[in-house]
């Protein structure tokens, strides 16, 4: 058995999970939930969302497996806590470094290994989310990134379980956690099981052959959708971790906001195009804001990919760029709207309204969220009128640079 390599910030990796109570809590679906989506976006028989204490690993979510604990010293999860990245070993038995390992060469015969360390808020690695395979393999970017993005919402859980019990509220907040972290794996699941479906099944029908050319360029422009699609989603994921975890990279400086909502525009009109909405845009003011750009981009996108997308064919959407009392953009639609039990909602993370999930409009509910978490990062604020039938308007306000020299802190 090979020896158990320390970590350098042991001590303060002990104190994080007895201080999170992480090993207390009582037995977590989602855990396994977790482990469910990480066996199946990665393809392999077997995951693990576990925690390493000093002498023994606990499996808090699993899936190809019965046990529920380990000893420390069995696996490759002791190599990943000691580092903060993704540690994948190919082939194990041909890799003279983890070859001697007894999981290995015994049940259940692994021969392939990807783990990412679950990093608590101070960036000690509690544990791992990790996948493992009977046969030699790796992961694509995708997974990759797919994998770290779960392991980021595994430690997310831990911390809220554990901030929901020190306040006193847990019982309430619990019941909170839980409706959105249905609504987050509803969602997450379908926006990713389908293009994956999607791709695989384009892919085995090509492996197959006997397709003309034309056939198979299509089922390649197939594929390359649905990898866009898979690549924007867990770009979505890894930005709203971002801004609720409070490390984007906020670099503002004085810009046109025109000019922003200008380029915003531009990258919905095509959508706004095949469902053949009259996009009206009211850009002459010469407002200024101290924000930066690429993020308010964004932001001003997901609005507007909102507009175009519960906007009926043939609807209207406005927007208009104002610079007083305060610089702010106006986007108005002739959509569905949106009932009064909902709006007090729509900004939530992974919210989306019952009936779109009874119409099985597609969505994760991320959209808007990001877009007011990006407006605040400026200072600013987003304010939502609609009613069922008449249309949406979403104003966004900002700061005067000129009045108030200083973004939100």
């Amino acid at each position: 058995m090979a020896r158990v390599p320390i970590p350098s910030d042991e001590a303060e990796r002990l104190h994080d999970l007895e201080e999170l109570e992480a090993l207390e809590l009582p037995v977590e679906p989602d855990f396994d939930a977790i482990a469910m989506l990480a066996s199946h976006l990665c393809d392999v028989p077997i995951a693990l969302v576990n925690l390493i204490d000093d002498t023994r690993q606990h499996f808090r979510g699993r899936v190809g497996v019965t046990w529920t604990c380990a000893d420390r010293e069995q696996g490759y999860c002791k190599y990943t806590v000691c580092g903060n990245d993704l540690l994948e070993i190919r082939d194990i038995l041909a890799d003279e470094r983890y070859r001697e390992e007894a999981v290995a060469a015994g049940e259940p015969y692994v021969r392939y290994y990807a783990g990412v360390p679950l990093l608590s808020s101070r960036g000690h690695a509690l544990g791992t989310v990790c996948v493992l395979d009977h046969r030699p393999r790796r992961l694509t970017p995708e997974q990759r990134t797919t994998l770290t993005a779960l392991a980021r919402n595994a430690a997310t859980l831990l911390e809220l379980h554990h901030h929901a019990r020190r306040t006193g509220r847990a019982v309430p907040r619990l019941r909170e956690l839980e409706r959105l972290k249905e609504q987050f794996l509803s969602s997450i699941n379908h926006e990713l099981r389908t293009p994956m479906t999607s791709i695989r099944s384009a892919l085995q029908l090509l492996q197959e052959g006997g397709l003309d050319e034309e056939t198979e360029r299509r089922f390649l422009a197939v594929m390359e959708r649905n990898n866009e699609r898979l690549t924007t989603l867990l770009d979505e994921l890894l930005l709203l971790a971002s801004l609720n975890a409070g490390t984007v990279p906020f670099t503002p400086e004085r810009t046109g906001l025109a000019e922003i909502v200008r380029r915003a525009v531009g990258d919905v009109a095509e959508r706004a195009e095949l469902k053949e909405h009259a996009v009206h845009v009211n850009a002459s003011s010469e407002a200024e804001i101290l924000g930066d750009a690429g993020y308010l981009r964004i932001a001003l996108r997901h609005v507007l990919d909102n507009a175009v997308k519960f906007t009926p064919p043939g609807g209207a959407v406005s927007v208009k760029v104002t610079a007083d009392p305060e610089p702010a953009v106006e986007v108005r639609d002739t959509g569905m709207g949106i009932g009064a039990r909902d709006l007090p909602h729509v900004l939530e993370d992974f919210y989306r309204a019952p009936e779109m999930e009874e119409q099985a409009v597609a969505g994760t509910g991320l959209g808007l969220a990001i877009a007011d978490k990006i407006v605040r990062l400026h200072g600013g604020t987003v304010r939502l009128e609609s009613e069922p039938g008449e249309g949406t308007c979403v104003r966004i306000s900002f700061r005067d640079p000129d009045r108030d020299p200083g973004p939100a802190s």
